[in-house]
């Protein structure tokens, strides 16, 4: 065989196996894009619902002319093409915490990046991404009521008796929602792509009908028509602004989830199949609305001939749980992350899949957000009025997601300032006229989740500021671990056999239950173990880099175990990897010791008296070391402190 034969050959002979290493890597790619189907673009995918008929027939509503008609339809293109597509696809992606996005992982970033000595500014940019994600909270308490409220309400359009009943029945899917969430959704996750998929190819095919029998409404793509629009009716038109967000709102879900999926199935989902369907979708609304005005009402059933209504209605509020679903999932998360970082007490989480990681459940968030939800229900009554309160959270966290994309573009990028200013400024001149048009908003409602974000971010901060305070007495009472042993040695008190754990809030003070201990018992074991968990501004941390064992003298060693806000410490995980190092002990026989703070207020507190109180509060109502560390139980030693706050 000659060469030039054998090399014509070779690619065929390799060929099996490339197509089959890429046949595998398409089919991941199908697989993780159907997934983010049902977990991402839920919430997103539902908005046609009742956004346009907020345009034209809500609080704000506009009259139906075809100027308005075609200037509507412009401002929700180029809204879903500049904030989803631009800004958040193509540029705050890449805003990532080692993979892992949201606005708690991005100000972990920036937080990481300035470290320990960090100035009022990089506090301030901190701060300000913990009010975005304290945001949050109140946008996952509207998105299920307005969602599956406005679903439900399709059984009023299929007959009039039905009416009544819309309420109760959105109350009562509601609550079989939260009551489902202790059981996890792992059985019934992997029909959420294929509901949403179904949901997303009805909205096309919906809309393509009404686009195919009035075509002129695909002129709306170019943005004149926005600008006319605005031009026209002036203020009025300005406020119509808070209606069209409602097309976006969901975006930082997208984000937020970047983890899960990685960011090319959720842009390849988004560009080949989420957008598209969704302008269909509006386009055909409008269309519908240019030849019948009166269907402003509910231009969105409308557009479901008579014997289609139930099935709709059906899909419609199956699509808006699934929605819910991904925002309760987020707020779950959210919180893990805000716990870890510090910025909340410690709260028992349970996780409810054995395959999948981020499923976890959080009992305290979980009645809570139902407890708003469902009173959000009975007290608007309709979607039309929860769309009046919606908006101005979701606004507000745009804005600082801006600001803390121009942060990182400065400071980790190395982007010039006017290169980085003038992409900020872009998406600014977008964000602010939705922000300021949804200001509008606060007296129809838009203050409640202003209210409970404020709340939230009140809690995080006093929480962070009452641990510091507590630790920096400690510090000051404490003497550092190395003086301990040397005192010890001077006075040696006696050795029992055995291994003793002690769980200690700071690598290198002394723990308070083993000072007291020693000061009242007069023992030490014969190995005495200090176990710091330390969290760090990023997701995860390698196994390779996550224990680091010191053996300090006189029986005493020191682990300090790395983890990251997105992981939970693990005892045994902890023991085994302290074991590769050469720290070989068994935690099924070894005594652990944990001291439980009995808080006081001095005088004067160190922080103001409502505060402390809220803290105390907090502290009290925390998950105990005991379960949120997993110690087993019956070789738990607790030690009481008493500490003034």
């Amino acid at each position: 065989m000659t060469d030039s034969t054998a090399a014509a050959k070779t690619p065929t002979a390799n060929k099996p196996k490339d197509d089959g290493a890429q046949a595998k890597t398409d089919s991941r790619l199908a697989r993780l894009s159907l997934a983010a189907l049902g977990v991402v673009f839920g919430d997103i995918a539902t908005s046609p619902i009742y956004a346009i008929r907020e345009c034209f027939h809500g609080k704000y509503g506009i009259a139906v002319t075809q100027v308005n008609v075609m200037g509507i339809l412009s401002l929700i293109f180029w809204a879903l093409v500049m904030i989803v597509g631009l800004k958040y696809l193509l540029f705050v992606f890449r805003a990532d915490n080692r993979g892992e996005g949201g606005v708690i992982a991005l100000t972990a970033l920036i937080r990481g990046q300035n470290g320990p000595s960090q100035n009022q500014r990089a506090l301030g940019v901190v701060a300000l991404g913990l009010f975005a994600a304290c945001l949050l909270y109140g946008d996952g308490m509207i998105t299920p009521a307005i969602s599956v409220l406005s679903a439900v309400e399709g059984i009023g359009i299929v007959t009039p008796v039905f009416t009544p009943y819309v309420i109760p029945i959105t109350v009562a899917i509601l609550i079989g929602l939260f009551l489902i969430q202790r059981h996890g959704t792992a059985r019934v996750g992997g029909l959420f792509g294929p509901v949403i998929l179904t949901w997303l190819c009805f909205l096309a095919f919906t809309g393509a009908v009404q686009v195919a029998r009035t075509p002129q409404v695909l002129a709306a793509v170019f943005p004149w028509h926005a600008a006319r629009f605005l031009i026209f009716n002036k203020l009025h038109g300005f406020v119509v602004l808070g209606a069209v967000f409602l097309v976006v709102t969901g975006t930082e879900a997208l984000y937020a989830d970047m983890g899960h999926f990685g960011t090319r199935p959720i842009r390849l989902t988004w560009f080949a199949l989420v957008l598209p369907a969704l302008v269909l979708n509006y386009f055909g609304q409008g269309a519908l609305l240019l030849k019948n005005p009166e269907a402003s009402a509910h231009p969105f059933y409308a557009m479901v001939p008579p014997w289609g209504m139930v099935p709709t209605v059906l899909l419609a509020t199956l699509a808006t749980i699934i929605a819910s679903q991904a925002v309760i999932s987020g707020a779950f998360s959210m919180t893990r992350q805000a716990i870890q970082l510090g910025y909340l007490p410690r709260l028992k989480t349970r996780h409810t899949s054995a395959r999948q990681i981020g499923q976890i459940y959080v009992a305290p968030v979980n009645w809570m957000l139902m407890v708003c939800t469902i009173i959000l229900v009975a007290g608007f009554q309709t979607s039309s009025k929860l769309a009046a309160a919606y908006g101005v959270a979701v606004t507000s966290t745009m804005i600082i997601t801006t600001v803390l994309f121009f942060v990182v573009a400065r400071n980790r990028w190395q982007w010039s300032r006017v290169g980085a200013a003038s992409l900020a400024g872009l998406f600014l001149l977008v964000d602010v006229p939705f922000f300021t048009a949804n200001l509008s908003k606060i007296l129809h409602g838009a203050w409640f989740p202003l209210v409970i974000g404020a709340a939230f971010f009140t809690m995080m901060l006093t929480w962070a500021r009452g641990r510091r305070i507590l630790a920096d007495n400690l510090r000051r009472i404490m003497p550092p671990i190395h003086q301990f042993i040397v005192d010890l040695s001077s006075h040696p008190p006696n050795k029992i056999e055995g291994d003793a754990v002690f769980l200690a809030g700071s690598r290198s003070a002394v723990p308070v239950a083993l000072a007291k201990n020693v000061k009242h018992n007069h023992v030490v074991h014969s190995r005495t173990i200090l176990l710091h968990f330390r969290v760090e501004d990023v997701p995860r941390v390698p196994s390779l880099e996550k224990i680091q064992t010191e053996k300090l003298g006189g029986g005493f060693y020191r682990i300090v175990a790395r983890y990251g806000f997105m992981e939970d410490p693990s005892l045994d995980n902890v023991f085994s990897l302290a074991r590769a190092q050469g720290l070989d002990m068994d935690p099924e026989t070894a005594s652990f010791y944990i001291g439980r703070e009995n808080l006081v207020l001095a005088e004067p507190p160190a922080m103001a008296n409502w505060r402390a109180n809220l803290f105390m509060f907090m502290s009290r109502n925390a998950a105990d070391a005991t379960s949120f560390f997993r110690l087993p139980a019956d070789q738990v030693i607790e030690i009481g402190v008493r500490l003034a706050i």
